[in-house]
């Protein structure tokens, strides 16, 4: 047997192997992520006698034309945690870290746990793209929630109380009408310097150009508002600058958002087990394309507790002798992103209490028996991912 061990870096990968007896049979090598690179890794790999299998650990996405590489060359892979690796085999006082010297405890590693390696199968490329979508989604609203921020922090110094004048809802095109009316009425000045009529006359014929509903009420609402309200900031080009080219970056952010949403809920409907996960009381169409994109073929599991462990949700036992610690934290291990979606279609169990579903009567129960919100909150997420896996991987399997 011929464990080998790679270290994943950006654009390179250090390679070792080790034999049954944990001899060094391929001293650590460098090799670029390049198409001569990577066939000079397979010739290594194919040179060694006997049986082999190579492990490497699943770093971000630089492990994955790497894998793919070797899979397609006929190779035995296994993409490990890069948390099992870190705690294997840390039997020296010293501390060292070199990719060489990971590569090595890598392929011991391969060695140690060699009948329990799982095959690497590349995900499909729907699945791929999914999950890429699913990351740029998560973070796109990350950063249009602090040029939001930084909109409103703005307008407190031009037209204080601006976005708490419009209630309507965000358009399917990503825009909102508040940030469409801060772009072109970026200043209380603009309205009061005005007769009231020919504001109403201004902003209906805004309103007809824009595609929002005008509302005689709501025209006289704004201007009552400005001509109440104290600015710090004067009405000159460089503030009307500052405001509009903030409420365009929202705006543009707000479009491509919308782009990504609709791209990740259609390339999920293309997955076989969407339906089944959709039709889980909680999951809407964004939620079930976050958790397919996230926990991917569910297959993969061998069985649900590796589920929730890959989320994170799993609490972690702490006993030693006589003392056996009732309350435990959750290991916290897994995908952020999974925990927050599912954190997600909890919280929608908690707000809207069907009292006919399981994970809200679970919640019930344990907030009965005076458990502290987070610690309710987990656990039916735990057991909605039990749940997930029953049902999904029961219809993944039965319509193979």
């Amino acid at each position: 047997m011929n464990a080998v061990g790679i270290d994943i870096s950006k654009g390179k990968s250090m390679i070792a192997a080790i034999t049954t007896d944990k001899t060094v049979i391929l001293p650590p090598g460098e090799f670029a992520h390049t198409e001569e690179g990577l066939n000079k890794m397979i010739e290594k790999i194919f040179s060694l006698s006997g049986e082999v299998r190579v492990v490497l650990e699943a770093t971000g996405h630089y492990h994955e034309p790497v894998a793919a590489k070797l899979v397609n060359a006929g190779v035995f892979v296994s993409v490990v945690n890069p948390v099992l690796v870190h705690e294997f085999g840390n039997n020296t006082v010293r501390r060292v870290k070199t990719d060489k010297k990971d590569a090595l405890k890598i392929a011991r590693y391969c060695l140690e746990n060699w009948d329990e390696l799982r095959e690497f199968l590349p995900q499909e490329m729907i699945r791929r793209q999914l999950k890429l979508f699913s990351r740029q989604y998560n973070l796109s609203i990350k950063t249009i929630r602090a040029l939001e921020n930084n909109l409103i922090a703005l307008l407190d110094k031009t037209f204080p109380g601006l976005n708490k004048l419009f209630a309507s809802r965000k358009r399917k095109d990503g825009r909102q009408k508040w940030i469409d009316f801060a772009e072109k009425f970026w200043h209380v000045e603009l309205i009061t310097n005005q007769s009231e009529k020919s504001f109403f006359d201004e902003y209906e014929s805004w309103c007809m150009a824009s595609g929002y509903q005008f509302k005689p009420s709501k025209a006289r609402q704004i201007y009552t508002h400005c001509a109440k309200v104290l600015t710090t900031l004067p009405k000159n080009t460089n503030t009307g600058l500052l405001v509009t080219t903030s409420a365009k970056q929202v705006n543009g952010m707000g479009e491509s958002l919308a782009l990504i949403k609709s791209e990740l809920t259609r390339l999920a409907a293309l997955l076989p087990e969407h339906e089944t996960v959709i039709s889980l009381y909680g999951v809407g169409e964004l939620t079930a394309s976050q958790l397919i994109a996230e926990i991917g073929d569910v297959r993969r599991f061998t069985k649900r507790g590796c589920l929730t462990a890959f989320a994170g949700v799993d609490p972690m036992p702490k006993q030693s002798g006589k003392y056996d610690k009732k309350s435990n934290p959750t290991s916290k291990r897994g995908s952020p992103s999974l925990r927050k979606t599912l954190f997600q279609v909890v919280s929608t169990h908690l707000k809207h209490s069907p009292e006919n579903e399981v994970i809200f009567q679970f919640i019930d129960r344990k907030r009965a028996e005076g458990k502290p919100y987070f610690v309710y909150m987990t656990a039916a997420a735990n057991k909605f991912l039990r749940i997930y896996y029953a049902k999904v991987n029961g219809f993944l399997c039965n319509s193979a």
